[in-house]
């Protein structure tokens, strides 16, 4: 029924219906312990994520956790709400399972979803709390400092309620930020978000030690010099994490006939290129950073070609729209699949080994 709607209309009314059915919701059967990963200081019960996109404003990251994720990625959030970019702005091509969006982090601003943090109920799964992440933007109005300084902004105010903060400098639809994944920019920019983490969680004895991990969001746009300065940025600069990658500008062959609209590609036709990208920065990083997959994962096949190509965890949206909450169930017992067929014990005996 949801498929009958306008796409953005559909991804309106789902969340409308999670918060008002999240109370009833029940949880997922625990997951199998070959499933589990630790990873940024976190135990995760699985290493299947949600992506950023879908919970923009933290309104439901509980109930998306009772399908079964491992953990759930709220945002792109910005210092101040912002609109986003003309409607049509969300466009469905069903005949390549992938989606264009021009959204222009669409959001209601830091304050909105701290307070949706805090007001979590938090139920326990299994036991342990949802692991959820932020994901953090800049005003389309900013730029320059006033921009380098929204990141800071948000990252102050989110990062205490939040198991990780995420760094976006890769959405194509923001005019200007993808050109903070240059090496001098990039260094700035991670340089006071860095210093940010140390003030805010080094200044008293409540909070010391308390440091949340710094995840970086990267194009797959990136030919091999911008990745080579880029991981030597990321390793310079105290981080924890990278997330490979974001939507695509490209336009490989698509069927559907909404090929030609402007914005970022997601989807199945993103695995092959996001994979390959996943894979450069695992050679350049060498372990010392934490990798994170996403870009046309809509199978446990998928989600085991980015564990071997390098990522400790692996996030998916776009084949929800698609196949529905049942998909993420499905994606692990193919993935425990994979890992049997090639006597793999655990998840991180398989990272890297592609």
């Amino acid at each position: 029924m949801l498929r009958q709607l306008p796409a953005e209309t559909a991804h309106r009314t789902t969340l409308r219906l999670l918060r008002l059915a999240e109370p009833v919701l029940p949880g997922p059967a625990p997951d199998d312990p070959r499933l589990a990963v630790s990873a940024l200081g976190l135990d995760f019960p699985n290493p299947l994520g949600l992506a950023a996109g879908f919970d923009k404003n933290a309104d439901v990251p509980d109930a998306m956790a009772k399908f079964g994720f491992g953990f759930v990625e709220c945002g792109t959030v910005t210092p101040k709400p912002q609109a986003g970019n003309p409607r049509p702005r969300l466009f469905r091509l069903a005949k390549d399972d992938a989606v264009i969006n021009r959204m222009g982090f669409n959001n209601e601003g830091s304050l909105a979803a701290a307070n949706n943090l805090r007001a979590r109920r938090g139920p326990l799964l299994n036991g342990k709390k949802t692991i959820v992440g932020i994901n953090i933007g800049a005003n389309k109005e900013s730029s320059g400092n006033d921009r380098v300084g929204d990141y800071a902004w948000c990252f102050s105010e989110l990062a205490p309620l939040a198991d990780y903060v995420t760094i976006n400098v890769s959405s194509p639809n923001t005019p200007g930020l993808r050109g903070l994944q240059n090496k001098d920019e990039l260094t700035k920019l991670l340089n006071i978000m860095t210093n940010a983490r140390a003030r805010l969680f080094d200044a008293s004895p409540q909070t010391h030690g308390m440091r949340k991990p710094i995840l970086l969001k990267i194009a797959p746009d990136l030919d091999l010099h911008a990745l080579d300065e880029i991981a030597a940025v990321v390793l310079a600069s105290g981080i924890e994490g990278l997330i490979v990658s974001n939507t695509t500008i490209a336009r490989p062959p698509l069927k559907s006939r909404h090929a030609d609209e402007a914005g970022g590609l997601s989807g199945k036709p993103l695995l092959q290129s996001s994979t390959r990208v996943l894979g450069e920065m695992h050679q350049r990083l060498d372990g010392k950073i934490t990798l994170v997959g996403v870009g046309g994962v809509s199978s446990g096949a998928d989600a085991y070609a980015k564990i071997r190509a390098g990522a400790s965890l692996v996030q998916l949206y776009t084949a929800l729209a698609f196949h529905g909450p049942g998909l993420v169930a499905r994606i692990k017992r193919e993935l425990l699949a994979c890992l049997k067929r090639d006597g793999f014990s655990s998840v991180s005996q398989a990272v890297g080994k592609g």
